[in-house]
């Protein structure tokens, strides 16, 4: 009998690529480079590196390293990585953090991804002064956020985060979040 390696399927989140013609990765050129390192069934969701994978099971921290080492070299440039199991996806979008929320024309939904564990650095629920930004919870080392662009804009909102919680964050719009949640479950 063949002894075969479990895979397990993740998503990984790509930092800062193909963001105002900075750092582009083709999709195309990534999902072939991913393929030389053992991932498989490879799929990628929008241009902003949200990528659907199988691997033997690992560690997320290995995962993360070897991905991250993998583009490094392949592209040139450091593309911090963060990945999360496929069920950790779903049972996000299942908890459906927003539930509570009313979605309006100028209200944004996020999603922001910690690489380590951490602790919020301020009571929670947080509001900024001007009322724009608040942080709802941190659960699973992901931050709920949501963002009134009518009175302020979201580098701001990014700002508070990355001073906050760090720069090995990555932050992902609640309906990115759900077309990845319905890719796993097809």
């Amino acid at each position: 009998m063949k002894n075969e390696t479990k895979t397990i399927r993740y998503v990984a989140f790509l930092r800062g690529i193909n963001v105002g013609g900075n750092k582009k990765v083709p999709m195309a050129i990534l999902k072939e480079s991913l393929k030389t390192i053992g991932f498989s069934n490879i799929e990628t969701l929008l241009n902003s590196g949200n990528i659907i994978f199988e691997a033997p099971k690992d560690s997320i921290e290995n995962l993360e390293e070897k991905m991250a080492n993998h583009l490094e070299r392949a592209f040139s440039f450091a593309i911090p990585t963060i990945i999360k199991t496929a069920k950790s996806i779903i049972e996000i979008v299942e908890a459906n953090p927003f539930k509570s929320e009313t979605l309006t024309k100028d209200l944004r939904f996020y999603i922001s991804f910690l690489k380590t564990k951490t602790n919020a650095p301020f009571q929670l629920p947080w509001q900024s002064e001007d009322q724009s930004f608040q942080i709802l919870s941190l659960k699973a080392n992901a931050i709920i956020s949501l963002l009134d662009v009518s009175k302020s804009k979201t580098p701001k909102a990014m700002a508070v985060l990355e001073k906050e919680f760090s720069k090995n964050i990555t932050t992902r719009n609640w309906n990115t979040i759900l077309k990845i949640e319905k890719k796993l479950n097809t």
